[in-house]
């Protein structure tokens, strides 16, 4: 396959705002080279120009797009030191208030919703939290909402479970079939599932805790900004902010107004307006 030009791209990302109304120029290039490339391969398209002219032919439907071209990796219990700093930084929020919200902000197929659920379960919280989880993405959304997940990703799970809890059980949260597991359903009705871009939301609900882990490292530095003052913006004062261990705030205009809570999980909190 030859390589992809800057130029062919950019005529992607305006034939795709044209015709799905999502904007993508503000995405990392070489991450958004690297997904359509993946495309081209997964469905034999030759070219970008032939893609580019399926979705103007409307031939590419835009939920199958934005499926492929969007990333969803994820795991119960990801990175479970985060899940023990987690732990300790609930309580805080609950400290002048009964009740808290919490947003996943790309929130992909669940697990770390999921994650969250269990932990709040097990810290006696579960009922005193309103939980939101978006994605751009409506069919991984979807899944997200099922609850379900293969079997076979459950041997890693149930590793990253065990290191954050050594002495819980997290067979109990799921019902076990042949081929996949299903979350417990009363858990998963706490959650109120959304489809949000975050390339262009402008407002959204004030939350006590945002997690948006590892999906700004796919935005250039210009939405990534954006992205973290519309956070600031959401946030109550005192509120907190959890992104990827590879991602930072540092450099954005707004880092000056979040303390940092634990600098190795990019754990930060809103000090003032």
């Amino acid at each position: 396959m030859q390589e992809i030009g800057i130029a062919e791209l950019k005529k992607l990302t305006e034939v795709i705002k044209e015709k799905f109304g999502y904007d993508f120029r503000d995405y990392a290039m070489s991450s958004f080279k690297r997904r359509v490339t993946r495309i081209l391969e997964l469905k034999k398209i030759p070219n970008v120009e032939a893609l580019t002219l399926q979705i103007a032919g409307n031939v590419f439907v835009k939920e199958d797009f934005l499926h492929e071209i969007t990333v969803n990796v994820t795991e119960l219990f990801r990175d479970p030191s985060f899940w023990r700093i987690m732990k300790t930084v609930l309580p805080n929020l609950y400290l002048n208030q009964e009740k808290i919200r919490i947003w996943h902000a790309g929130c992909s197929s669940g697990e770390e919703v999921y994650s969250m659920l269990i932990l709040l379960k097990e810290m006696d919280l579960i009922d005193k939290v309103e939980i939101i989880a978006s994605d751009i993405d409506k069919c991984i959304l979807a899944k997200a909402k099922e609850g379900k997940i293969s079997i076979r990703n459950m041997e890693l799970n149930e590793k990253n479970y065990i290191r954050y809890n050594p002495t819980g059980d997290l067979k109990k949260y799921f019902l076990y079939d042949k081929d996949y597991v299903y979350f417990d359903k009363d858990l998963l009705s706490k959650v109120s599932f959304r489809e949000i871009n975050l390339a262009e939301v402008k407002s959204f609900t004030k939350c006590d805790l945002i997690l948006c882990r590892n999906v700004m490292i796919y935005f250039n530095q210009n939405l990534q900004n954006d992205v973290i003052k519309l956070f600031h913006e959401m946030l109550f004062n005192y509120g907190y902010l959890a992104i990827g261990s590879k991602e930072s705030i540092i450099w954005s205009e707004y880092a000056n107004k979040f303390l940092v809570v634990n600098n190795e999980e990019k754990i930060y909190k809103k000090f003032k307006e």
